[in-house]
């Protein structure tokens, strides 16, 4: 997205971004490319996607298995059918490590690994019967985020960026905030595929700049008009004798968002103007390095989306234990994963609520698949992808409820049943996207994000 932003004739900044205004582009270019605009009245007007990478386990976090205790160190086969798993490592059944609490009027139960998240019960919308397609890291997470297990389509945020635009002038309509761990599968769970390439997804950083090279290093001064020049009358030639095309006008579209961002990030990346209070409520002062990187990306979310930005996905700081990919020291590793996470999503939720910003932002909470019952070894949890819990809380979302449930183990989905594409379609649905209309001519063939599936998830949406 930001190719020519770093040393390009955009480094002048507002200058480059009047100069590129001059090709007949309308004031409002940066906000008018939605594909198709709202279906219907919306619910929200951003999303937030907390991104658990790895798979947080199930039974460990949401959905609570007395069983478990019970049956502590039998064979999951005298009890079960065992599908064949990631590893196929099968040890017995392993009893979660943490006690369950009820919290708020709703009494929803959350383990103690969230006892701050546990504090937003009755803001929560647990899924608890989430299932995938896919056992594996790269291709699970090209399903969560493309609704495609293939490499290479546009992702969830391109789709939404492409059906709605930006409401930023300053800002593009999608950034993921990279705190040090990028999802199996690489930047294309941000990319925009077959769609134009001005939806994709841009990478942020949750340091003083955010982007690398944002502030000019370049040309100025008597330099900068020549080169300006120049570059305009270019892309004017390329127009008129190429018409309108994906390549150019999105190349156009870069220059005039890297032009603006010139200005509008160093502003959006110095979050020294909130008060200490603030940075309190979201673990800035945390003297656990990891809680540090997420309080910083989730107040940069909340700033995002008072600026306009549409779609937003957090991925996880790195606390060096393969991400919630726990296949050995369950204990450990999703303690340090929760204890990274647990108190700026809380404190994400309690600012969006006092900046007026939570009834009309979607808060999203998943990983690309759950943890087995069982243990892997001794003291770890396998992939399962058959049944496992994700979260939504904002506007549009019935809070305090849970949807569908898993066995008496917490193994496969059994009520509820729910597929990526439901999740997707309901997202979708809760920002004012039909899904089944939000389609893209390619290939010969109008394709959308939940392909030829995707049901509403009703039960969450508030009436």
């Amino acid at each position: 997205m930001l190719s020519r932003c770093c040393g390009g004739f955009a480094a002048t900044a507002w200058t480059a971004l009047q100069a590129y205004r001059t090709l007949g582009e309308s004031q409002d270019k940066l906000t008018s490319m939605a594909g198709h605009g709202p279906h219907h009245t919306p619910s929200v007007r951003n999303v937030i996607f907390l991104y658990m990478d790895g798979g947080p386990s199930q039974v460990d976090t949401f959905d609570p298995k007395p069983l478990l205790e019970q049956y502590h160190g039998h064979s999951p086969s005298d009890l079960f059918t065992v599908q064949p798993t990631q590893f196929n490592n099968v040890g017995k059944m392993l009893a979660s490590p943490w006690a369950f609490q009820s919290y708020g009027e709703s009494g929803l139960p959350v383990s103690d690994l969230f006892t701050a998240v546990g504090q937003h019960a009755d803001d929560l919308a647990v899924i608890r019967s989430m299932t995938s397609e896919f056992p594996e890291h790269t291709f699970a997470n090209y399903f969560l985020h493309t609704g495609s297990g293939l490499q290479g389509r546009p992702s969830m945020g391109a789709w939404i960026n492409y059906g709605l635009g930006s409401e930023s002038e300053e800002l593009p309509g999608f950034i993921a905030i990279n705190g040090g761990l990028t999802p199996p599968g690489g930047l294309d769970c941000f990319g925009s595929g077959f769609l134009p390439a001005s939806y994709q997804g841009s990478i942020f950083q949750p340091h003083s700049t955010g982007v690398a090279d944002i502030q000019s290093r370049s040309f100025a001064g008597a330099h900068r008009t020549p080169r300006l020049d120049l570059t305009r009358r270019m892309d004017q030639l390329s127009q008129s004798r190429y018409g309108v095309h994906d390549a150019i006008d999105s190349a156009i579209h870069n220059d005039e968002l890297a032009a603006a961002m010139q200005l509008a990030v160093p502003d959006l990346m110095d979050t020294s103007d909130e008060p200490e209070h603030i940075h309190r409520l979201y673990g800035l002062d945390s003297d656990y390095k990891p809680t540090q990187i997420y309080a910083k990306q989730c107040l940069l979310a909340r700033r995002m989306v008072q600026r306009g930005v549409r779609f937003i996905e957090l991925t996880c700081p790195n606390v060096g234990s393969d991400r919630w990919d726990q296949h050995r020291d369950l204990k450990a590793g999703h303690e340090k994963n929760a204890r990274a996470v647990d108190q700026p999503i809380a404190g994400l939720l309690t600012d969006l609520k006092q900046q007026g910003l939570f009834d009309e932002t979607l808060v999203v909470w998943a990983g690309e698949f759950g943890r087995t019952p069982f243990a892997q070894g001794n003291d770890g949890r396998d992939h399962n992808p058959f049944g496992f819990s994700v979260w939504m809380a904002g506007g549009g979302v019935r809070g305090g409820m849970i949807h569908g449930a898993t066995d008496e183990f917490g193994y496969k989905a059994i009520e509820g049943r729910c597929e990526i594409h439901d999740l997707h379609a309901t997202i979708l649905h809760l920002l004012g996207i039909d899904h089944r209309r939000s389609t893209f001519r390619f290939g010969g063939r109008d394709m959308r994000l939940t392909d030829v599936k995707g049901h509403l998830i009703d039960e969450v949406i508030a009436s």
